[in-house]
């Protein structure tokens, strides 16, 4: 069983560009502090270079990523982080299975109902299984829909995935890059030609 808040899964530099979050500000948020925990969960590392950050640790993230690019400044940050964490009586309450229904309310309460429904449509990218209350994978909105690309800590040692095939997103770009056309590495994969070349254009404009 994948130990989603307890084993490290990523290291902090990965975290940041996987979701597209300058390091800085990624650190800042592995120490800052809500209702008396990291704003973002990381765990104690048994040697240097070790992933730190657990998959809850990487939805948090996530969820701040979308707060933060909703214009809300780090103290209403810290605000929201409070309010959902005391509400749902948990220190993951960023992303607690409330924060898509309830959380979106507390929002609203304290004056923010432009983020509120702003949040929603982040949320979407979050999946949680029936009967579970904390996510189990995280969708990466810089991949192509045709394509949807997964973070999900069952799959790849947390390396993004192709969510169809559970194949990582390195596996496929390597075997392009190698000079396989798109057809094989498709036929190989159970994809559509349009699927592989739509995938490794997208992996090149985020290199670029």
């Amino acid at each position: 069983m994948v130990r989603r808040f307890d084993n490290g899964l990523l290291t902090p530099a990965e975290v940041a560009s996987h979701l597209e979050i300058p390091q800085s500000t990624l650190s800042s948020w592995l120490e800052d502090r809500a209702a008396g925990a990291s704003l973002v969960h990381q765990v104690k590392r048994l040697r240097e270079g070790q992933p730190s950050v657990p998959f809850i640790g990487v939805a948090e993230a996530y969820v701040l990523r979308s707060l933060r690019s909703m214009g809300l400044r780090m103290s209403e940050i810290r605000e929201a982080a409070t309010a959902v964490r005391d509400a749902f009586d948990t220190p993951y309450g960023l992303v607690s299975r409330g924060i898509a229904t309830d959380g979106v309310s507390l929002l609203v309460e304290h004056g923010w109902a432009p983020a509120s429904r702003a949040l929603s449509d982040h949320l979407r990218h979050l999946t949680w299984e029936p009967g579970d209350d904390f996510p189990s994978s995280l969708r990466l909105r810089q991949y192509p829909d045709s394509v949807p690309v997964v973070i999900d800590p069952r799959f790849g040692h947390g390396l993004p995935v192709v969510a169809a095939n559970r194949v990582s997103v390195k596996a496929i770009t390597d075997l392009w890059e190698a000079g396989e056309s798109v057809e094989d590495i498709a036929y190989d994969y159970d994809m559509t030609p349009e699927q592989v070349d739509a995938l490794c254009q997208a992996v090149v404009r985020l290199a670029a």
